[in-house]
């Protein structure tokens, strides 16, 4: 999947690379260890259109970018009232549930 981010194209990339992205911006941590969870608070938060998890899931997808955009400028997409943000929640879910990487921990979500 390809988002437009400021004036680039971004391919969007849902592999383990992303999870641990996610782990490391959103994981669960408890007296100084990380216990991962980033992945699951995500799908949560796009399962009730909450944009800052939209936002996350996003900038970590860009994670095998070398020219990876600043969280500010997904925050920027998003927050654009010309962004169809409904139907970037439903690609970007539709996305996940493709993975390789994501789409068994999201079957079972759904559950």
């Amino acid at each position: 999947m390809k988002v437009k981010i400021g004036n680039k194209n971004y391919e969007l990339n849902f592999g383990v690379g992303f999870v641990r992205e996610l782990d490391i911006r959103n994981g669960v941590g408890m007296k100084g260890m990380t216990f991962g969870m980033g992945l699951t608070k995500a799908l949560y938060g796009l399962r009730v259109y909450d944009t800052a998890s939209l936002s996350d899931v996003i900038y970590s997808a860009t994670w095998a970018d070398a020219t990876r955009p600043e969280p500010s400028a997904v925050d920027r997409l998003v927050d654009n009232a010309n962004t169809d943000i409904e139907k970037l929640f439903d690609e970007v879910t539709k996305e996940l549930y493709k993975a390789n990487a994501v789409k068994l921990a999201a079957k079972n979500m759904k559950a």
